[in-house]
């Protein structure tokens, strides 16, 4: 339950999170150094010079030679009870002072006060007969000399190798960050030069996106000439009987032609299909624009649909021909299987999102993903008997969104009853 609190606080880049993994091990080396060092270091360095001038205190109280205490460095003043402070003192960062205090009153149990008010003195009161004796001593002569420049050079020193990490860090993630870059382009439909670099596990990842960007693209190429070159070599055939169909007899004919017309939907749904999001490149679109326009059009070919709802203002890179094919699709499949259909498009700060819906029968929730199939009808869901089909609208618009780095999403329509198509895809 912790960690899942603390998940939410960590970085969710790989960068920020290798920088995480850099920085906390080099502040926690530089606490315990720390710390070991106080604790070894200016502890055992200061009991013993604190042992030292201990001794020579010692001395000086019990000679009174006031020549010794001069060339020891050390002052010996009379003063009244008066004078004595109310506390030992010392700041509140200075371990060494600790140290000092501590040892002192080891040292001298009739200690009165110790005085560490900065660094230049220890000012030590003793009781006398005559009241109090105030011994100042140089600090220098119970302590070392500017501990905190341990501190300042550790600091510098991680500074140092925090900063060559990070450069070297960031040029070793670069080229994981091309990589992504290249892989979300090639989701979106769009080409962006890639060479493989960096580590040897880096390169040979991008070596695999390479190899498997170009089996994707020769796949895609190769659906694309067959489907365009069958779907082509059969308009011949089917042209010289539309001709010899025309010569005979009209009433004898009528069903035949009826079935050359389904022949000739199934080629165009075929050549749709093999063109799928391959014309043109992304350029930047009003989709608001758009969409109202393919309505427009679609509403002067008589057919009943309507824009519902348009917000949003703005351009996005998408391939224009495909994304007006995709939404025509939609809103024939929505007015084949239903009386009519409404048309919704938002354009939002991170997303585009399209929806057609319909007062059809729908589509069953566990044959949703199966309707987005190539070549799939779905007869016990749908009413065939509204219209012919060659099972490829939906299987186009989800090519469609997913060449932009969208999805499509099939579901309920809330205000029709019948389905809700729509096409979500991301700025």
């Amino acid at each position: 339950m912790m960690l899942r609190w603390l998940k939410r606080y960590l970085p969710r880049g790989l960068f920020g999170r290798t920088v995480l993994g850099l920085l906390v091990p080099i502040v926690t080396l530089f606490l315990v150094v720390s710390v070991v060092f106080v604790q070894r270091h200016f502890e055992g360095v200061t009991k013993q010079m604190v042992q030292t001038v201990a001794r020579e205190i010692r001395v000086l109280r019990d000679t009174g030679d006031e020549g010794l205490a001069g060339a020891l460095g050390v002052t010996m003043t009379a003063v009244p009870r008066e004078r004595l402070p109310a506390r030992d003192e010392r700041r509140w960062f200075d371990l060494s002072g600790v140290v000092i205090i501590n040892e002192m009153r080891d040292y001298f149990p009739d200690l009165a006060r110790a005085v560490l008010r900065d660094d230049r003195d220890v000012i030590l009161y003793f009781p006398d007969e005559a009241g109090l004796v105030e011994m100042t001593i140089s600090r220098t002569h119970v302590s070392a000399r500017r501990p905190h420049l341990l501190f300042v050079n550790l600091m510098v020193a991680g500074g140092l190798m925090t900063l060559v990490s990070f450069l070297y860090l960031r040029a070793q993630l670069r080229p994981i960050t091309r990589l992504a870059t290249a892989a979300e382009a090639f989701g979106r439909g769009r080409h962006v030069p890639f060479r493989p670099g960096g580590a040897t596990e880096v390169r040979a990842a991008g070596r695999a996106f390479v190899e498997m960007r170009a089996r994707i693209e020769r796949q895609i190429e190769q659906r694309t000439l067959m489907l365009s070159g069958v779907s082509h070599d059969m308009r011949t055939p089917l042209t010289r009987l539309r001709l010899g169909l025309a010569m005979i007899d009209e009433t004898e004919a009528a069903p035949m032609l009826r079935d050359v017309d389904d022949m000739q939907r199934l080629l165009d749904g075929f050549l749709d299909f093999a063109r799928g999001t391959q014309e043109g490149a992304p350029e930047p679109v009003d989709p608001v624009a758009l969409v109202r326009q393919v309505v427009a059009d679609m509403q002067r070919a008589a057919v009943d649909v309507v824009l519902h709802q348009a917000e949003g203002a703005g351009e996005v890179d998408l391939r224009p021909h495909a994304l007006r094919r995709a939404v025509e699709n939609l809103i024939a499949n929505a007015v084949r299987y239903g009386t009519r259909a409404e048309v919704s498009v938002w354009l939002g700060p991170r997303a585009l999102r399209i929806r057609v819906e319909d007062d059809g029968p729908g589509i069953a929730p566990e044959r949703r993903e199966e309707a987005l199939r190539p070549f799939t009808r779905l007869e016990p869901a749908r009413n065939q008997n509204r219209g012919t089909g060659v099972g490829l609208g939906l299987s186009i618009v989800a090519d469609v969104a997913r060449a932009h780095g969208g999805t499509l999403r099939l579901g309920e329509s809330a205000r029709l009853g019948g389905l809700c198509a729509e096409v979500e895809i991301a700025r």
